[in-house]
């Protein structure tokens, strides 16, 4: 008992582990159909017919008559050309994502496409011939800093840091060669954006089931795919039960590395100039702004810190409608503090001999047409609480696992 409740309590810890932006369908048999807009998990979501449908937006009666104006107290302005289109309905027009892949580069500006970058682990999970099986594949480079080993090998062998969302896991020292295992071992068993809430339990001996002197826990098996009925609101897709990554200790053959990401939430900010002058103006201004609002909280969190809890700012590349620049999303735990809470439920679990997964983000709300005075109501409102300031002006889209809506 003493040495399950010791690796129960490792569950922060760095784990081992048996893997417009650009986007990668899903893999599928040969004989079987797919529907590349509709990612696979999909199953009992319904997709939100309006931008006040997905996300809950203010209310001035219960969040106060000042949450829909804009701050009052910020100076940074964007530049006097800065235009942007606001004659468009946003809402309903980005496609449907499973997985997004956010690899570190340590740089804030990329060659045009991220995927032509030459030896990097971009290139090669654009171009590897590797597909994830759960769904649609998001992939951007962001300014992530890069471990120093990075440094220490040639182009083509160097090791980087991915973060997977909605899954909130890291995983280190990917390099091009080891993509293959970066989609087989962590992306098809992470939750997707279509993964609905639920505590993924695993039987006592998938944490500790060796014998005396036998180094290899028990790998459990996987369960069989279903495939849930169908309903004239409901898309109906095949679902692959995420596996515990954190409870497989050294039992998959990949020397791979993955821990939570320690942040309740992180705000992803376009700044890819080459693609849009205007991104590579506005992420810098906007990443001022939403810091001098999360400071006061608490929550701020800059690229060193790994404090649990707080809030990441990350500029990554990009993600299509420069015209409806800044683009902002928002991917949110919903509890701030739920490492504390999972250090208790991970105790509780170990008791009974079971181990507890991760629930990752409970929404990702994409944004647009933000500017610097925007910023204190997304950090109030947005980033807190979940809700949306402005839906039929900013919102272009998302998902919330917990209500089960998707906007595409």
């Amino acid at each position: 008992m003493t040495s399950l409740l010791r690796r129960g309590l490792k569950y922060l810890s760095p784990s081992s582990s048996p893997a417009a932006s650009p986007t990668i369908p899903p893999s599928a048999p040969n004989d079987a159909p797919t529907t590349p807009s509709i990612p696979v998990g999909a199953a009992g979501f319904t997709t939100a017919p309006t931008s006040t449908a997905l996300f809950t937006p203010v209310n001035p009666a219960v969040d106060g008559e000042d949450c829909d104006r804009d701050c009052a107290s910020c100076t940074i302005k964007y530049p006097a050309r800065f235009t942007v289109n606001y004659e468009d309905e946003l809402y309903g027009h980005v496609k449907g994502w499973a997985t997004h892949v956010l690899v570190a580069t340590g740089k804030t500006d990329w060659v045009r496409d991220v995927a032509d970058e030459k030896g990097s682990v971009m290139e090669a999970i654009a171009t590897g011939g590797v597909s994830a099986s759960n769904g649609v594949l998001k992939l951007s480079a962001s300014n992530i800093p890069v471990p120093d080993e990075f440094y220490h090998h040639p182009r083509g062998e160097q090791p980087t840091t991915v973060l997977l969302l909605p899954a909130f896991t890291i995983v280190d020292h990917v390099t091009p060669a080891l993509v293959p295992d970066l989609i087989k071992y962590f992306v098809d068993r992470s939750p997707t954006t279509t993964t609905p809430f639920s505590e993924v339990e695993q039987p006592a001996d998938s944490l500790d089931s060796s014998k005396p002197g036998d180094s290899s826990p028990h790998i459990p098996e996987q369960e069989e795919s279903t495939v849930c009925p169908s309903s004239s609101n409901a898309h109906t897709t095949t679902e692959q039960p995420p596996f515990d990554l954190t409870s497989l200790g050294e039992s998959l053959p990949t020397p791979l590395r993955s821990r939570p990401c320690p942040h309740a939430a992180v705000i992803l900010l376009c700044s890819q100039k080459t693609r849009d002058a205007r991104c590579g103006q506005s992420a810098p201004l906007l990443r001022r702004e939403f810091e001098r609002h999360l400071r006061p909280l608490g929550l701020h969190r800059d690229l060193a810190d790994d404090r649990p809890g707080g809030v990441g700012i990350y500029f990554i590349s990009h993600v299509g409608g420069h015209k409806y620049s800044a683009n902002v999303i928002v991917y949110r735990r919903r509890d701030f503090e739920w490492f504390k809470e999972e250090k208790k439920k991970a105790e509780k679990h170990i008791e009974k001999g079971k181990s507890l997964k991760d629930e990752g983000a409970a929404q990702g709300i994409w944004l647009a047409r933000v500017r610097p005075e925007d910023c204190e109501g997304i950090v109030r409102f947005t980033v807190l609480q979940g809700k949306v300031v402005k839906p039929g002006f900013q919102l272009r889209g998302g998902f919330d696992r917990e209500k089960g809506l998707i906007s595409w």
